[in-house]
C-alpha cells in the first residue's frame, strides 16, 4: 500500500487538491499500482511554519 505525502503551503482550493490527487493516482496506476491501494495525504503548512534560508516563508511575500 503506497502512501504519498504532499507537504505544501496552504492556500489551494479543494478543486486544486482534487486535481492533484487525480494526477498522482493516474501516475501510480500507470506503473501498476491499483488505485484502491494508494493513499495520498495532503498537509497544508502555513507559511509562518515554513523556513528557508534563515527566514520564514511568510517574510518573503
Amino acid at each position: 500500500m503506497p502512501v504519498v505525502i504532499v507537504e505544501m503551503w496552504e492556500g489551494r482550493t479543494v478543486e486544486q487538491k482534487k486535481q492533484l490527487v487525480e494526477g498522482i493516482t493516474d501516475t501510480f496506476t500507470r506503473i501498476g499500482v491499483p488505485k484502491e491501494a494508494l493513499h495520498i495525504i495532503i498537509q497544508d503548512i502555513p507559511k509562518h511554519n515554513w523556513g528557508h534560508a534563515g527566514r520564514l516563508a511568510s517574510e518573503t511575500d
